[in-house]
């Protein structure tokens, strides 16, 4: 799809950042500062019209008052505070409120609000980021049951995506929270590295739709409830490989920042392509040595006159001729044809 998405980020935001306890290693704490100051260098220099950031709530504001999957923060500004540091930011209210519209004529029912706070979940990653221009709050409900799908998340971040391209404004979507941590149970000092890794590395090749094959009961026992929001970035970007990915795992908390600046989505070519036009007559002609008896006789008997029944060039003449099956799959022909057609020629000919 075309899509206004240039860029984008998934970054922690462990309270830890701030409140620098003495067991915390201030090298983890400095190198995911560092990338987080990289990554937003790089963003910054895509000039967007506008950030987002999907973030989940620690039980502050969206919890036993009311829990809504996702709200939009349409107010003009919000502030917020955690560990002496004072946050602020402007919204822009406007699109805020347009991007609710849209998400209603899409099937989405996000709640709005106009009044709640920042918390460390988006303060956190925005210092780091060093962002200070105006950006679009949406919290995402991790914590408390039941949580929107993961499924639903990457929908809703494809909706999103649909609606900022409708309203023509280069975006990037940031995502905060993960990767694996417990906190509040016994096993906050039981991060699952391996499992965040094998989640990393398929998203680093790309593959960010992988993320909706995690249900409910997988995320909470992995500690990664709040991939829910990254899922949402997920579906905003679409697939394509992230240009920065690390990790910096802790004791209680393994720290993962990704960041994309190249808006070119993956699409390798597939093996099995469609039908291109100019590719139409050979592919008719395989087609028939593929399935027809008579046609693979004529073909036997004369495969210069079998091709000359078709309006082919002469390279592909030629390949014909030949039944240069890998020749003729480089022109970008469906391979089963080919092989059909290759593979039934030789039973003929063998059954003489």
């Amino acid at each position: 799809m075309t899509t206004t998405i240039v860029g984008g980020a998934m970054l922690p935001h462990a309270p830890q950042f701030f409140t620098l306890p003495e067991t915390e290693d201030k090298a983890t704490v400095a190198s995911v500062q560092k990338v987080g100051a990289e990554i937003g260098d790089k963003l910054r220099a895509l000039d967007p019209d506008l950030w987002i950031i999907f973030s989940n709530d620690h039980a502050e504001q969206f919890f036993h008052g009311i829990a809504p999957p996702f709200t939009i923060h349409v107010g003009g500004e919000a502030d917020g505070e955690f560990a002496g540091r004072k946050f602020h930011w402007e919204i822009p209210s406007a699109v805020s409120f347009e991007l609710v519209r849209q998400l209603y004529r899409q099937g989405f029912d996000p709640a709005f609000t106009s009044t709640a706070k920042f918390d460390y979940a988006m303060g956190i990653p925005l210092t780091h980021l060093g962002h200070k221009g105006a950006v679009l709050p949406i919290y995402v409900n991790a914590y408390l049951p039941p949580q929107p799908t993961v499924e639903r998340c990457y929908a809703f971040g494809q909706a999103v995506a649909r609606a900022v391209t409708n309203l023509g404004l280069r975006t990037v979507v940031l995502a905060s929270g993960g990767m694996s941590h417990f906190p509040g149970t016994d096993r906050y000092s039981h991060p699952e590295l391996d499992w965040d890794n094998k989640v990393l590395e398929r998203l680093a090749a790309g593959n960010l739709k992988s993320l909706i094959g995690y249900d409910e009961t997988e995320l909470d026992d992995k500690g990664n409830i709040e991939l829910r929001c990254w899922a949402c970035a997920a579906g905003a970007l679409g697939e394509r490989k992230p240009d920065i990915v690390q990790m910096d795992p802790s004791w209680h908390h393994n720290y993962a920042s990704l960041g994309w600046f190249n808006s070119d989505l993956v699409g390798a070519e597939p093996h099995y392509p469609t039908i291109k036009p100019e590719l139409v007559q050979i592919t008719s002609a395989l087609h028939a040595l593929a399935h027809d008896r008579d046609a693979r006789t004529a073909y036997i008997a004369d495969p210069a006159a079998y091709a000359g029944r078709y309006q082919l060039s002469d390279t592909q003449r030629k390949a014909l001729v030949a039944l240069d099956a890998p020749a003729i799959v480089a022109m970008g022909t469906h391979p089963l044809v080919p092989f059909l057609a290759n593979m039934q020629i030789q039973r003929q000919r063998g059954s003489k």
